[in-house]
Formats: structure tokens, sequence, C-alpha cells
């Protein structure tokens, strides 16, 4: 492919070598939606006689224009205010319908403000899904009118640990600085309706049954020792703090979420699922019984009944549920959209039993993974992903047939930010390993690392012009 910046590479380039079209850098260009290309289908058609962008649909339209305001940015000054651009014609689609970011508001809180500049960096790069973890131990962040205590209480924390947590660390140091906020509905409708002019859809998660601390702390008959007045998490890890499997919990979870649902028209909600322990319910009466009466035979069995009995609001509204790969494990429904986090070989299972999967490997795509030398980079949670490894990132294991990769409807990165307390290291993070990542999910030609770095030089500057923080390159 000729040294154009754009960045993900289209998947068809083809330049009339040394032919130079006179272009106007505003963009104007002859723009058609048309019927005989497909619904994620676009071309670029640059000639002496100006451009034109066709696509099969106002969303692939949106792929065009940014594309072509690449194109423009990367041309030579000319004369008149012009810019003379390459004869070029591109024909691109995207490899994959899911091409996500996750972004963490609970552990760290971030303001609307930035979300909204994520947005522009998931349009810049023509992802089309942010994935909003609002709910976690550490923090509740959504408005919920039915039980105004998840925000007034749940979304504040007194304190917050200093340093790297270690495997089994029962003592910490804090900060002593309270932290938290929350977003409003017509602040998520905002943000909504942002994504949604960008082609983006946004897919809140309500992360349940663990993960759920800030919530019982707010209402402690949530929980499975509901005499005990839990606190906001204030460290990481897992909590053996789980909602219990009450007919009002249940119920209290389906308030909660026919909310949500009318915040966010998104046809997927993602309801977590993940590292949920069972240690309380194998001593609790009620979860005893409970499990009694299901016939199940270990208490862990407890969380797929939950989960299908607070998914049926779902089902009832036409959408679809998303879990982390956990679930495939507690008897979820058929139906269910897998996010495949723990490994690749996890996306195996999960196509192997017939889900619909995202592929989301740690391995691969968590941003909250250190980039360079733990001595001098800053504190992150562990183990080492390098920009190149994103770039050589392969989204469909190679063992799967056919049949089986059909499967995988897409993939997504990770910003956890238990050591992110704000938007400049979520960008550090995030940034530019989200520009190799986006050549991966949206199909682009798979070139030497070195071209890679080539097109992503000049392509930094557009980040720079958004706002976000990012990270040098070595």
């Amino acid at each position: 492919m000729p040294d154009i910046a754009i960045v993900p590479a289209p998947r068809e380039l083809t330049v009339d070598e040394g032919q130079w079209v006179s272009a106007d850098p505003a963009g104007e260009a002859i723009r058609d939606v048309v019927e005989n290309l497909g619904e994620t289908e676009y071309r670029i058609d640059v000639t002496a006689d100006g451009a034109r962008l066709s696509a099969g649909s106002e969303d692939a339209l949106r792929h065009a224009e940014s594309t072509y305001a690449q194109l423009l940015d990367a041309a030579e000054p000319a004369e008149d205010g012009m810019v003379a651009v390459p004869a070029v014609r591109i024909a691109d689609a995207p490899r994959f319908a899911w091409r996500g970011m996750m972004l963490d508001v609970a552990r760290h809180f971030m303001p609307k403000e930035f979300v909204l500049k994520v947005l522009d960096v998931l349009a810049l790069h023509r992802l089309n899904t942010l994935h909003f973890h609002l709910t976690d131990d550490q923090g509740w962040r959504v408005e919920i009118a039915a039980y105004p205590r998840l925000t007034e209480i749940g979304a504040w924390r007194d304190e917050t640990m200093v340093g790297k947590m270690s495997r089994g660390q029962k003592d910490f140091e804090y900060d002593g600085q309270r932290h938290g906020g929350f977003y409003t509905k017509d602040d998520l409708r905002e943000i909504v309706a942002y994504a949604a002019e960008r082609g983006i859809t946004v897919v809140p998660e309500i992360d349940l049954p663990g993960h759920m601390q800030a919530a019982i702390a707010a209402y402690p008959e949530l929980g499975n020792n509901p005499d005990t007045q839990l606190t906001v998490r204030q460290y990481w890890g897992i909590s053996d703090d789980v909602l219990n499997v009450n007919d009002a919990t249940v119920e209290f979870v389906r308030t909660v979420l026919r909310e949500v649902l009318d915040i966010f028209p998104s046809p997927y909600i993602h309801l977590g699922g993940d590292e949920c322990p069972s240690v309380q319910w194998a001593v609790s009466e009620e979860a005893q019984k409970r499990q009694a009466e299901l016939g199940l035979t270990e208490p862990g069995q407890l969380q797929g009944w939950f989960t299908e009995q607070v998914a049926s609001v779902l089902a009832e509204e036409g959408r679809r549920l998303v879990g982390w790969d956990e679930m495939v494990e507690t008897d979820c429904p058929k139906d269910a959209v897998i996010m495949a986090w723990r490994s690749a070989q996890r996306g195996e299972i999960a196509v192997k039993a017939g889900h619909q999967t995202v592929m989301a490997p740690c391995e691969s795509v968590y941003f909250d993974y250190y980039q360079g030398d733990p001595a001098t980079e800053p504190l992150a949670i562990g183990n080492f992903i390098p920009l190149e490894k994103v770039y050589d990132f392969e989204v469909i294991p190679a063992s799967l047939t056919e049949e089986e990769a059909a499967l995988i409807v897409g993939t997504q990165c990770q910003i956890w930010t238990e050591y992110m307390p704000d938007e400049q290291q979520v960008g550090y993070m995030l940034l530019p390993r989200l520009s190799a990542f986006a050549e991966r999910a949206w199909g682009s030609p798979r070139m030497s690392y070195d071209e890679f770095l080539t097109r992503l030089r000049p392509h930094l500057a557009r980040i720079e012009r958004i706002g976000v923080n990012y990270r040098p390159l070595d």
C-alpha cells in the first residue's frame, strides 16, 4: 500500500502513480448512498473531476467521510488554498460488526466531557461500540430514580488505596481523598446521542450478581448479610459481597434494568457475570433454600438462575444479553453474546457452545497492562502488552472451523481504571494502542509493523486535535 497516513488502513487502496489532484481541504465532495454497495461498504474515487464518496448506508458514508478527511489531512498544500492529493480509489468495508472499546468509569469516575472526547477518538478509528462499565464494587455511576441511594451513597467512596495491590494483600495504605461521581440520565442521553451522530452504539454494563458492593452499601438488604453496613469498596480485587437471590432483589435488578433500557436504545445490554464468588450463598440459609427448591447441586449454579430471572426484562424489550465468558459456565441463555476476556481459548469454548462471541482476550487487548518498562512507566496492574503486540493480534483463533469462526462477531479492547485516576492517564494507556487495535478490528491489510508506524506518526496529530493524551512513540 502506498505511504498514505490513513489509520485504520482501508482494505483496498489503488493509487494512480504520479497523478495528483487539487482538492478542497474543507472536504467538498459528492456524497451518495447507493444501492449497488452492501450496507457496510463504501467507495472513494478521487480523479481530476473531483471526489466522490459512495456507500451502502449512512453509517458506511460516515466511514467514507472519516477516511477522506484523513486523506485530505495528509495532503500537501497547493495553490489558491487547495491541497494536492493523489488520484486514488478506495474500496472498503469492515471485517467485523462489533468493533469496540470498554471504558471502566466505576473504579475511577471520568467526566462526561472526556467520554465525549473518547467517542471522537473511536469515530476517528472507525470503531462503532463503546462498552460503558458503569457499576462495580468501587462505584455506581448511573442515576436510577427508583433507588436514589445508588448514587447518593454508592457513587462515592471515602478514600482509595495507594500503590499496587498484591495477591492476598489485606492491609492497605489509603489516600484520604473522597472520590466519586455519577452521570444523570440527561448526561447519559447526551452521551448516547453524541455517539449515535458518529455511528457508535453505547452498550451499558450493569455488572451482576457479583461486583455489587457499592449497590449493597447503598441498600444493605440486597446483600447476604443485611445487618452489616458495608462501605463502597476502597481497594481493588474481587469482593465476596454479592447480591442475594431473594425475590425482592431480583425485582430490584429488574427495576434498575428497566430504567437503564429507557436511557440506552442499544440492542445489546451487558450484565457482567464475571468473578462472582459463591461463598456467601454457600452459608446463607435463604440461598441454600433457593438452591434446594431449584434442584441445584452447587451454590455457584444460582448465578445462572439469577441471571435468567433478571435478563427476562431484556427479552421483553427485544434486547440481547451480553456477558463475560464466565457466563458460559452458568447455563446462561442460549442467545447470550459472550465476551471472551480470560483468554482467546475462552472464546473458542464459547463459539463451540454455539454463542456469538466478541473476542476481548486479556493477553492481547487489555490496555491497563504495561506497554513499556515498569521501572519507567506509570503504575499499571501488571503484565506487558506493547504496541507491536496489539498490532500482531489475530481476532479469530486459527483452530476454529469456518462455521465456528462465523460466530465471532467482533472484538473489543478494554480500559480498566483501577490504576488510572484521571483522563490523562486513560489517554496515555489507551493511545496509540487503540490505533493498532483498530487495524485488526477493521480488518486492515496486515503489513509490516514499520509500515504501520510510518502511518501512525502523522496520525498522532489528529489525536492531539481531539484533545486526548497519548503515549509518545519510542
